[in-house]
C-alpha cells in the first residue's frame, strides 16, 4: 500500500517545489499585502537585535539599518505605506512618553542648582556653537540651523544601564545628569515646537509667537494639574492591568492631540504626559512593565524601521555635502557637550571623574534627535524642498550611531572609576546579599497589595528573592481549599511576572497557618515576612489576631503587617512614627532603607516623626546616603503624641508605625494601647505595622504587657502541665 502511494507523493513534492520556486521568481516587489508586510516587520524586530547585537551595534541603530535595507532605497522589499506612517507616529509619541516616564526626579531638588547649571549649559552651548556652525560653515538658513542645533543640544540616557550595572546610580554626578536631561530635552522640544508651529501658522509674527507660548503655558498647566488627579482617581477605581494600560495611552495621545491643537508638536505633549504620570507608574510595577514591553516590542521598532526606510544611502556616500554635514553634526555634538560638562565641573567644583560621567551620560542622541529630524523632514517648503533634507536625515543617523558608541565607552570608564573610589560609596545603605522576602497569601483581596509591596522594597540585584506561601490548615483541609490556595499562588506569580520579577510559590499543610509561616521562614531563611492585617471575626478577637502575635513571638526577622485601602502607587505621602531608642535596634538601618526605597520608588514624600535623639540618627543616616529632598524628619516630643498625627494623616496617606517586640531596647508599655488607638483614630487609613529585626533567642515570658496585647493569646495549661511532669520525670 505504502509503495503504491510513494510515486504519487514524489510527484506532489516535485510539483509543489516547482510552484514555490516559480512563485518566488515571479514575486512582485515591494510587497503590498498587509499580512506579509506585518510578518516581515516582525521578523526584522525578532532577528535584527540578535544579528546587530553580535556586531556590538546599538539596538536603535540596528533597527534603522534594517529599515534602510528593506526600504525603497535598499532592496525595495517593502513600501513605506500608511501603516508605517500610523505606527511611526505612534512610535514617536511612545518614545517621548517613555523618556518622560523614566525620568528619575526624586533627587532633583537636592541637586537642583547643579542640575539647572548643567541643563542650561548643555542647552545653550550646543545651540550657540551649533547655530554658528550651521550658518557659517554649512550655509543653512535660520530655521533649519536652529533645528539642527536642537539636535546637538538634546540627549538621551542611553548609557544609564551601564551606571546601574556598576551600582553608582546614587552618585551625585548621575543625579545631576538625570535632572539636567529633563531641562535640556524640554528646552529642545520647546525650540522644536516653536519652529514647527511657526511653519504651521504660516507666519513669523512676534505677537503670534507670544500667543503660541501663552497657549502652550496654559495647556501645560492644565495637564500638570489635572492629569495626575485623574490618573490617581482612575487607578483607585480600576485595578485591571489592561484597562489601566489603555487609560494611560489615552492620556498620552490626548496630551499630544491637545498640544497639536494649540499649534505645537504633539511630541511635547507626550513627553509632558510622561513627566506628570511618572509618579503614578512605579518602575517596578506591572503597568510600567507592560508599557515598556509593548513599546519596545512593537511601536518603537516599527517607528525606527520606518525611519530607516526614508534614508537614501546614495545621498550619504555619493555627495560631498552629505559627508560634510555629517562631520559637522558629529563634531559640534561631541565638542559642545564636552564643553558643557567641563564648564559645569568648574562652576560647581566637581571632580574630573564626575565631569566624565556628565559627558558620558549626556553624549548619546536617540529619541529627541529622531523627533527633531523627523519633524524637520516632514515640513515641506513652498518651493517643494524639505526644511531638513536627505543629507541632514542621513547625518542624524550617523550622529546617533557615533554618539551612542562614544557615550557607552566614556560612561563605562567613568562608572568603573567611581565604583573603585571608596569615598563615593561610603556609608551607603546596603541591602542584604541574602535578602529573601516571604509573603503569606490567604486573601484574594490582599494578594496584589502584598506582592506590590515586596516588589517595591526588594533588592532587584537578587534573583528569586520573593517567596509566596499559602498554608492550608490540616484540620479544615479539603480539595476546594487546596485549589483555592493554588489559585492565589498562581495569581501572585502572575503579578510578579508582569512586573518583570520572579516569585517562588510554596504550598504546604500545617497544624495552623502561624506554624506553617514560622517553619517556612526558617527553612527558606527569609529575612522579611509580610502578612496582611486580619479581619476581626468577633468582638473578642484581638486587633492583630493570633497569627501575627505568634509570628512576633517566634520570628525575629523584620515583619510587616499591612492594611491597604488603595493601590500603593496612588499613595501621596508616607508618615512614619518612630519610637524612642529605635536607633539601637539591630534592624534599624534595614527598615529605614526599606521605607526610603518605598518612598523613592513611589515618588512621594516621607515624613519621619521621632524623638530628638532618634531624629538626629535618622537625619545622619538618610541625608548622608539618600540625599532625598522628599524625606522630612520632624521631632515628636513623646510617643504619646502619636494621636496628634491623626490630624495630619489623610485618607490617601500611608501610616507606618514602627513597633517593637517585648524585651527589645525600644519596647515600651505604650505599645499596649496601639490596637485601640489605631482602631479609633486610624481606621480609615492605609496602615503598615513594622517590627524590626531582633536577633537572639525568643523571649518565653508571657505577660499582660506583651506587645499588642499578648495576654489575648490563650495559654495552654495542658502543655504547661506536660512540661512540668516531664521535668519531674527527668529529675527522677
Amino acid at each position: 500500500m505504502l509503495f503504491a502511494l510513494l510515486p504519487t507523493f514524489i510527484i506532489f513534492v516535485v510539483k509543489f517545489r516547482s510552484r514555490m520556486i516559480d512563485a518566488l521568481l515571479h514575486i512582485e516587489l515591494p510587497v503590498t499585502d498587509p499580512t506579509w508586510i506585518f510578518f516581515i516587520v516582525l521578523c526584522i524586530i525578532l532577528f535584527a537585535p540578535i544579528i546587530f547585537g553580535r556586531l556590538n551595534i546599538p539596538h536603535i541603530i540596528g533597527m534603522i539599518l534594517a529599515g534602510v535595507l528593506i526600504g525603497e532605497h535598499g532592496l525595495n522589499i517593502l513600501d513605506r505605506d500608511s501603516s508605517f506612517a500610523l505606527f511611526g507616529n505612534v512610535g514617536l509619541y511612545y518614545i517621548m512618553f517613555l523618556a518622560g516616564l523614566e525620568m528619575n526626579m526624586e533627587n532633583f531638588k537636592s541637586i537642583r542648582v547643579k542640575a539647572v547649571v548643567f541643563g542650561l549649559l548643555g542647552f545653550i552651548i550646543p545651540m550657540a556653537l551649533g547655530y554658528a556652525a550651521n550658518v557659517w560653515v554649512l550655509g543653512y538658513a535660520v530655521a533649519p540651523a536652529l533645528l539642527m542645533a536642537a539636535m546637538y543640544a538634546s540627549h538621551t540616557l542611553v548609557s544609564y544601564p551601564i551606571v546601574t550595572r556598576y551600582g553608582v546610580t546614587r552618585h551625585r554626578s548621575v543625579s545631576v545628569a538625570v535632572g539636567a536631561t529633563a531641562i535640556t530635552d524640554s528646552l529642545t522640544l520647546f525650540v522644536l515646537a516653536i519652529v514647527g508651529g511657526q511653519f504651521k501658522d504660516d507666519g513669523q509674527n512676534p505677537l503670534s509667537l507670544l500667543w503660541l507660548v501663552a497657549r502652550v503655558a496654559v495647556l501645560a498647566t492644565l495637564i500638570i494639574y489635572f492629569f495626575p488627579r485623574i490618573g490617581r482617581w482612575f487607578f483607585r477605581k480600576y485595578s485591571n492591568g489592561v484597562v489601566q494600560f489603555i487609560f494611560v495611552l489615552a492620556l498620552v495621545f490626548l496630551s499630544a492631540g491637545l498640544m497639536k491643537f494649540v499649534g505645537m508638536e504633539g511630541i511635547l505633549g507626550a513627553f509632558l504626559a510622561g513627566l506628570v504620570l511618572n509618579r503614578l507608574i512605579p518602575h517596578v510595577s506591572p503597568l510600567m512593565h507592560n508599557l515598556e514591553f509593548v513599546g519596545n516590542a512593537l511601536f518603537v521598532p516599527y517607528f525606527l524601521i520606518g525611519v530607516g526606510m526614508l534614508i537614501d544611502i546614495k545621498v550619504f556616500f555619493g555627495s560631498i555635502t552629505a559627508l560634510e554635514v555629517a562631520g559637522v553634526m558629529i563634531a559640534m555634538s561631541l565638542l559642545s557637550k564636552w564643553l558643557a560638562a567641563w564648564a559645569t565641573q568648574k562652576v560647581c567644583r566637581m571632580s574630573s571623574g564626575e565631569r566624565d560621567m556628565l559627558f558620558g551620560l549626556s553624549t548619546a542622541r536617540a529619541a529627541a534627535t529622531l523627533a527633531v529630524v523627523m519633524v524637520g523632514y516632514s515640513i515641506v517648503l513652498p518651493d517643494g524642498s524639505r526644511l531638513l533634507g536627505d543629507e541632514v536625515l542621513n547625518g542624524a543617523i550617523a550622529l546617533i550611531l557615533v554618539t551612542c558608541i562614544v557615550s557607552s565607552f566614556v560612561t563605562e570608564r567613568a562608572s568603573r572609576r567611581i565604583a573603585l573610589d571608596e569615598n563615593a560609596l561610603q556609608g551607603e545603605i546596603k541591602d542584604e546579599e541574602d535578602e529573601k522576602i516571604l509573603i503569606s497569601v490567604s486573601n484574594p483581596d490582599t494578594v496584589e497589595h502584598l506582592v506590590t509591596l515586596s516588589l517595591l522594597i526588594r533588592n532587584p540585584k537578587n534573583v528569586d528573592n520573593i517567596i509566596a506561601l499559602n498554608v492550608i490548615n490540616d484540620s479544615v483541609a479539603s480539595p476546594a481549599k487546596t485549589r483555592a490556595g493554588k489559585r492565589l499562588l498562581a495569581n501572585a506569580v502572575q503579578l510578579a511576572n508582569s512586573a518583570g520579577a520572579s516569585l517562588k510559590p510554596i504550598s504546604r499543610y500545617g497544624l495552623n497557618v502561624a506554624s506553617g509561616i514560622v517553619h517556612t521562614q526558617k527553612e527558606q531563611e527569609a529575612t522579611e515576612v509580610i502578612i496582611g492585617l486580619h479581619r476581626k471575626s468577633n468582638l473578642m478577637d484581638s486587633f492583630l489576631g493570633g497569627l501575627a502575635e505568634t509570628l512576633l513571638n517566634d520570628v525575629h526577622r523584620e515583619i510587616m503587617i499591612v492594611k491597604m485601602l488603595m493601590p500603593l502607587n496612588t499613595i501621596r505621602r508616607i508618615v512614619v512614627a518612630v519610637p524612642p531608642k529605635a536607633e539601637y535596634e539591630a534592624g534599624f538601618t534595614k527598615w529605614v532603607g526599606h521605607i526610603a526605597k518605598l518612598g523613592s520608588t513611589l515618588g512621594c514624600k516621607v515624613y519621619f516623626h521621632a524623638g530628638s535623639q532618634t531624629a538626629s540618627c535618622l537625619s545622619r543616616l538618610l541625608f548622608t546616603h539618600i540625599a532625598n529632598d522628599k524625606v522630612k524628619i520632624m521631632e515628636m516630643d513623646s510617643w504619646d503624641d502619636l494621636l496628634l498625627l491623626s490630624a495630619d494623616v489623610n485618607y490617601d496617606h500611608l501610616l507606618v508605625i514602627v513597633s517593637a517586640r517585648r524585651g527589645s531596647i525600644s519596647y515600651t508599655t505604650a505599645f499596649d494601647r496601639l490596637p485601640s488607638q489605631i482602631s479609633h483614630y486610624f481606621s480609615n487609613n492605609s496602615l503598615l505595622l513594622l517590627y524590626p529585626d531582633q536577633f537572639g533567642e525568643p523571649t518565653a515570658l508571657q505577660a499582660f504587657s506583651d506587645p499588642m496585647s499578648a495576654h489575648l493569646k490563650p495559654v495552654s495549661y495542658t502543655s504547661t502541665f506536660r512540661r512540668f511532669i516531664s521535668k519531674l520525670l527527668r529529675r527522677g
